[in-house]
């Protein structure tokens, strides 16, 4: 029952403020609510220093919810299925190139480098912290979170080139980041000295190929079953079954569940839509994993802004943060050029497009997620706090301003 109440007071309090923006700031929900709820988080540290009593209370409802599994174990799931369901397969296999070579060699190139950055710079202030845990800060901050600035990429009516590309890549980076991630825990568990290049590489295919064949499966079961009857309410049940029962299924396979919702959103999205539905079970489906979507992103930001209150700031903490942050934008504009001037689409793009999609690279749950997930280390609450750090500053800094510079460079994309 306490669960429960906890979540009705996290539905209320995102109601409120959708309300409050929507009539009055008109921002991103995501940007509104994650401020909305850093402002409470902030309050409540406040009102703690005199009543800790008050601050007690709050800090004990916040962790009635393991965030972490909360997002890689529930929420994921359901966002990226849902994010993929609007991906049109002939948009996706135009940009299929561009998307591939930035979700798969920008992830790696993204991990090592802001990986060996964060290390440095945690050397400047004498915490020493294993390379192997540093090149895991830089996997769990890889993966990008395109969803609180989609309503302004909808608004600025770019090109479904830019879109395309910008959705593709973060939904299929969010599998490959989980997935050099899910590796690195694995070396850092037994110690790199007992794992090879061999054994690295086998086990990221089972989690990556492994993924992509489960979720092809799922999809082709779902699209089946679907094709089979005319009946909007067992299909949007069908459609659940595939992503509860679907990535509990990958979960017990050890392979990719993130990557394996993408590749079963995108199939129902596309044949399943096409092929397996009827123009009401099509419309209810859309609606319904809109809204969905909708609903568990607004859980998602609050709770992102909220649990500030049980996370340990430092200045020095704040501070590696705040450098790290400025490294991965850096590091952003880097790989995106190097990549897509080393596969030759850098013109087919434009500038316009790249600056867009690499300040449009927004850090979200997924890496606080991440970052909760760690193994209990004496390095784990530097990470955690570091990576907080970056997401909020990512979120607010980078999520404010990329209106502006859509509107600004919208001329030069394509």
């Amino acid at each position: 029952m306490e669960l429960f109440v906890l979540f009705s007071i996290l539905i209320s309090l995102s109601a409120l403020f959708s309300y409050i923006n929507v009539r009055f700031f008109k921002l991103p929900s995501g940007i509104s609510l994650m401020l909305m709820g850093t402002i409470v988080a902030l309050a409540v540290i406040e009102l703690g220093q005199i009543s800790s009593r008050f601050s007690a209370v709050v800090v004990k409802e916040l962790v009635l919810i393991d965030f972490s599994e909360f997002i890689l174990g529930i929420l994921l799931s359901f966002l990226l299925f849902a994010g993929s369901l609007h991906m049109y397969l002939p948009d996706l296999k135009k940009s299929a190139k561009t998307i591939t070579s930035f979700a798969v060699i920008g992830t790696i190139l993204s991990t090592f480098i802001v990986g060996y950055g964060f290390h440095y710079i945690t050397l400047l202030f004498e915490i020493d912290i294993p390379l192997i845990f540093c090149l895991l800060l830089g996997a769990l901050i890889a993966p990008t979170d395109p969803i609180a600035v989609m309503g302004i990429l909808t608004k600025a009516k770019l090109s479904k080139t830019v879109e395309t590309n910008i959705v593709g890549e973060s939904l299929f980076n969010d599998g490959i980041g989980v997935v050099i991630f899910a590796t690195l825990v694995q070396i850092a568990s037994v110690g790199i000295e007992n794992f090879g290049a061999v054994q690295i590489g086998l086990l990221f295919l089972q989690e990556a190929v492994g993924g992509i064949v489960t979720g092809g499966l799922i999809g082709f079961i779902g699209y089946q079953l679907m094709k089979s009857i005319d009946h909007f309410q067992t299909e949007i049940l069908i459609s659940l079954a595939m992503v509860m029962g679907g990535y509990s299924l990958c979960h017990f396979l050890h392979v990719s569940g993130p990557l394996a919702m993408v590749v079963a959103g995108i199939m129902t999205g596309n044949r399943g839509k096409a092929h397996a539905m009827s123009d009401i079970t099509r419309d209810y489906l859309s609606k319904f994993w809109e809204v969905t979507d909708e609903i568990l992103n607004a859980i998602l930001f609050l709770l992102i802004g909220l649990e500030i209150v049980v996370v340990t700031f430092e200045v020095s903490f704040v501070i590696i943060g705040l450098l790290t942050a400025i490294i991965i934008i850096l590091v952003r504009f880097g790989v995106l050029y190097a990549t897509a001037t080393a596969f030759g689409f850098i013109n087919q793009l434009g500038p316009g497009t790249l600056k867009i999609m690499a300040w449009g690279g927004l850090r979200g749950g997924i890496s606080i997620a991440l970052a909760l997930s760690l193994p209990s280390t004496p390095y784990k609450e530097v990470i955690v706090s570091v990576t907080f750090v970056i997401v909020l500053f990512s979120i607010i800094g980078q999520g404010l301003t990329i209106g502006p510079l859509i509107k600004k460079l919208a001329k030069h994309t394509k």
